[in-house]
């Protein structure tokens, strides 16, 4: 028997409508940003780590989420991109962030709500839900709260 499910419309999804600040290199078309899309985030793209600190720190209405393909964007990977995320946490910008590595060991949905989520790659839609979920859940008790 095969079971399937379909997910909510996106207006009554638990992240709907989060601006999402996508790091990747595989592009606007690639298959993270669509599921994102399909989570209910308004994915923006950005294919350097610097670059989209820059846009993190600058932007006044901020992003509601940063999610990093760090095999894909870092040539230091995931190390990297941990130290740039420290960076931005110590000038008090806290944001919730999703790091998706190869390298990563273990899956991790830390209680700490300024740590990453850490999903290991390669992402299935299920791990990337849950995640997202997460990541967002300050937003989910406020919603749902």
């Amino acid at each position: 028997m095969q079971l399937i499910h379909a997910f909510p419309a996106p207006g009554l999804l638990a992240g709907a409508g989060v601006r999402a600040l996508l790091l990747s290199g595989e592009g606007e078309n690639g298959p993270l940003a669509h599921r994102l899309t399909a989570l209910g985030a308004r994915v923006e793209l950005q294919g350097e780590l610097y670059a989209a600190l820059s846009d993190l720190l600058d932007d006044p209405q901020g992003a509601g989420l940063f999610v990093v393909d760090c095999d894909t964007t870092h040539a230091e990977g995931i190390a990297g991109v941990r130290r740039a995320i420290h960076v931005l946490a110590e000038t008090g910008r806290h944001i919730p962030v999703i790091l998706i590595s190869g390298q990563i060991v273990r899956q991790s949905f830390p209680e700490d709500r300024h740590a990453p989520v850490e999903l290991r790659a390669p992402l299935s839609a299920v791990s990337l839900k849950v995640g997202y979920e997460h990541a967002l859940r300050d937003r989910i008790d406020v919603i749902y709260g």
